[in-house]
């Protein structure tokens, strides 16, 4: 649904009306003029290419919103939770490629933010959090809601700092910009004192300053070499993608796609990688690790070469590290030089961006044409991995079982390039396993934090950078309670979002590893007084609906998604169904549950 004009959503929901466009100022010689400090933020952030904040106000920075009330070229989303802005922004920023911008007060309005910064500077997602602070003058003193935010915010940003002059306000927004935007991306955070909000300064008429590309060590072309030759000699390849080939842009998941293609080499990609290479495409396996495919695992440990792009090796794709793939020889790709051999040992190092990495090793190639015949044994042994159908399920006619939940909203999505936000739990995991995604940054979730409370805020930021997208949020009934106020934030801004809700009425992943690991002990993983969600959904003006018979889902998804507003689909699905397969903690990538009592052991040898 389009949006109406920035200023009609802060209105009451009865008295919205399209805000007449200010007529344009007539040219002014240029002299100095003066302005607040909290003025020249936003004049840099709208300089800088920002138009949409998320934020809550409170005492310490109402300036910044006073100068907001007449401010027409930024759209404002006030959402009902600090923690809630910087999810919404992470969904705006990865859904967009834009830097997310969130707005808080002091205290309380900063520390709620923590988590969300956490979430952020995991996945690498580029947000800006700017916090009120209290006047300088009472900083030190106890005052009222005043706490450190950069003290807080230091360990979960990659750069904060505190605004301590008015005409500093511009500097550091602009390098605060340039640090969340550039290299891995991540979150910074700048502390705005309120008397320095309010103070003024003659301001100099300036042309904006212009960016500058940054200065990257040239890549050696010993190591292009080394991994060409790698590449020409393997004989059991795989390629293995993550969330650094979504970061680097979509140029670099094409360069990466024509790669995997022009080698017929086998593809996986981790939970945040998913989009980055087509899930239609016959030699991509499927997402690999804890609960990944067993073909993609059984890949990656028998591969004799691995090549890792954009990927950090993380401890939910490795397994067990003394038995990680031990017949392969590595080349990792990834901008971020301290990410490398920092969990693995690799053979050939390449830091830089995906895209130029990648692009330097298709004209190292040259002219060279991969024999794909060379693969045919390779590929046999997968297509037999394949056949196993790990992510095999029945359907039962007394109730919905949750992988049939994730494959009918896949198919009612299909070919309508939805863009996908999740919770985290086992709604994630089996979403991550049944829908496929074609194209880079559809596919929003919390990876690195696992934060509960992330799907319907991050869809919510999606839908307002993305108006006339279908955005969809899967989450499960625990974790859709830790941010359900934002029901209200996604009514008064009219997003249109859908919340697939797979409802069993536990903890499902906390339950699932008290069955599995602690003798079926479930404390405390079960929420005995669960709302009437459609209830609750209804209340805050979303259409709503419950699902308890699979006969009716079908029916129920299409009028979900039918719906020209937000709607909210409560499906009941069985309790204590489990999320396979799965390598249990301890375990290899040969060592693959696909069920309670059945684990898959590959035969240990060095190839097929």
């Amino acid at each position: 649904m389009p949006f109406l004009a920035y200023a009609a959503y802060d209105a009451p929901m009865s008295n919205l009306a399209i805000t007449p466009a200010l007529p344009t100022p007539a040219p002014t010689a240029a002299r100095p003029v003066a302005i607040t400090g909290a003025q020249s933020l936003l004049d840099t952030l709208v300089e800088l290419g920002v138009d949409t904040i998320f934020g809550y106000p409170g005492g310490a920075v109402l300036p910044v919103y006073d100068a907001l009330h007449a401010e027409h070229r930024i759209r404002h989303i006030l959402v009902r939770h600090e923690q809630a802005a910087v999810h919404a922004a992470e969904g705006y920023a990865r859904s967009t490629g834009k830097l997310g911008v969130v707005l808080v007060t002091s205290g309380p309005g900063v520390s709620n933010t923590i988590t969300g910064l956490l979430d952020a500077i995991c996945d690498s997602v580029p947000v800006l959090c700017i916090s009120g602070q209290v006047a300088t003058h009472s900083i030190g003193t106890d005052a009222f809601q005043e706490c450190d935010a950069l003290g807080l915010s230091r360990p979960v940003t990659k750069w904060n700092a505190q605004i301590r002059s008015a005409d500093q306000a511009a500097r550091l927004v602009r390098k605060a910009y340039s640090v969340a935007t550039q290299g891995r991306p991540g979150p910074v955070l700048l502390d705005f004192p309120k008397d320095i909000q309010l103070a003024t300064f003659d301001a100099p008429v300036e042309e904006p300053a212009k960016a500058t590309e940054s200065r990257r060590k040239p890549l050696r072309r010993g190591r292009l070499r080394d991994a060409v030759e790698l590449l020409r000699a393997a004989r059991r390849p795989v390629f293995y993608g993550g969330g650094g080939l979504i970061n680097s842009g979509p140029h670099a998941c094409a360069s990466f796609t024509r790669l995997v293609r022009r080698m017929g080499a086998p593809c996986t990609l981790t939970l945040m990688g998913l989009g980055a290479f087509p899930a239609s495409d016959k030699q991509f396996l499927g997402m690999l690790g804890m609960h990944g495919t067993l073909e993609a695992n059984l890949a990656m440990h028998h591969a004799d070469l691995v090549v890792c792009v954009g990927a950090r090796f993380d401890d939910r794709v490795t397994g067990k590290l003394s038995e990680f793939c031990p017949h392969a020889k590595k080349i990792h790709l990834d901008i971020d030089a301290s990410s490398i051999n920092k969990v693995i040992k690799v053979d050939v190092p390449m830091v830089g961006d995906c895209v130029e990495l990648l692009d330097a090793l298709q004209t190292e190639l040259g002219e060279y044409t991969f024999d794909h015949k060379r693969l045919d044994d390779w590929w046999k042994t997968i297509d037999a991995w394949r056949a196993e159908d790990s992510l095999g399920f029945e359907t039962r006619a007394d109730c919905i079982v949750p992988q049939q939940l994730m494959q009918s909203v896949q198919r009612a999505i299909a070919g309508k390039d939805a863009i996908v936000s999740t919770d985290v739990g086992q709604h994630q995991m089996w979403a991550a396993q049944h829908l496929r995604f074609e194209q880079p940054n559809r596919w929003l979730t919390s990876g690195g934090a696992g934060t509960m409370g992330f799907g319907l805020p991050a869809a919510i930021g999606a839908q307002v950078g993305n108006p006339e997208k279908l955005v969809v949020c899967v989450s499960g009934d625990a974790s859709v309670l830790m941010n359900l106020q934002e029901l209200s934030t996604a009514a008064q801004h009219r997003t249109a979002v859908k919340v697939m809700l797979c409802n069993n009425g536990y903890m499902g992943m906390v339950r699932q590893w008290q069955e599995l690991n602690h003798g079926s002990r479930y404390s405390h993983s079960y929420t005995a007084a669960l709302p009437d969600f459609v209830a609750v959904a209804k209340g805050f003006g979303w259409g709503a609906r419950r699902v308890t018979d699979p006969a009716e889902l079908d029916a129920a998804i299409a009028e979900c998604l039918a719906c020209d507003g937000p709607f909210f689909l409560d499906v009941a699905v069985a309790p204590q169904e489990n999320c396979f397969p799965m390598i249990a903690a301890g375990s290899g990538h040969h060592e693959v549950m696909l069920n309670a009592t059945t684990i898959y052991r590959s035969a240990e040898k060095s190839g097929p």
